[in-house]
């Protein structure tokens, strides 16, 4: 009999988390397709990306609009997002709008160029992919990574999503939570392990 993931409860700082993280198999060799669809900011995020306009600006180049209009579409309601409010950013000939010619987020650019964590001005599910939450559950982005040409369509090698995002696992639930979730992995495999002999 196959492992029901259903029957598997997992909550880590509030938060739950689906355990087929420890068994899908995931790699990542694209360049920033996932950024070509923009993302859900949150409200907060959104009014602390436009408070840097100016700095975003100069980073930006001949491939995206520097008429701050254009990086956001109108703000929806959603609970996933800690305002209540998601603003999602446009797309600008094709790709996010914080997205250059070189596949890179000026978004990033400018917290390295600051001197500061990468992730500092990202919106917190631009930081998540392949990873999302939804309706309060820390799972895969599997619809968003399905429709996608690269993004994990050539495996590299037999690493779960789990260790393949560590660096994205440490920033929701920091070291501890992580040290937390790499002792349900070993539980989980077990079982996923068990059940695969069980069925040959």
């Amino acid at each position: 009999m196959s492992i029901n993931f259903s029957d598997i409860k997992i909550e880590v700082k509030g938060i739950k988390v689906d355990p087929k993280l420890f068994t899908f198999k995931f790699s990542c060799l694209c360049n920033g397709e996932c950024c070509h669809y923009g993302v859900y900011a949150d409200l907060k995020e959104y009014e602390r990306i436009i408070s840097i306009k100016d700095e975003i600006v100069e980073l930006m180049d001949e491939t995206q609009s520097t008429v701050v209009k254009d990086w956001f579409e109108d703000p929806i309601e959603d609970s996933d997002f800690d305002s209540g409010v998601a603003v999602g950013t446009q797309l600008v000939n094709g790709k996010c709008s914080f997205l250059d010619k070189a596949g890179l987020c000026v978004l990033q650019k400018l917290a390295m160029k600051k001197n500061l964590n990468k992730w500092e001005y990202k919106p917190y599910y631009c930081i998540l992919f392949p990873l999302t939450i939804y309706e309060g559950i820390l799972t895969i982005d599997d619809e968003h990574i399905d429709r996608l040409k690269y993004c994990n369509k050539y495996p590299v090698n037999g690493e779960s999503i789990f260790e393949q995002c560590k660096e994205e696992i440490i920033f929701i639930f920091g070291e501890d939570g992580y040290e937390t979730l790499l002792n349900h992995k070993k539980e989980i495999l077990e079982k996923f392990n068990s059940s695969k002999e069980n069925e040959a």
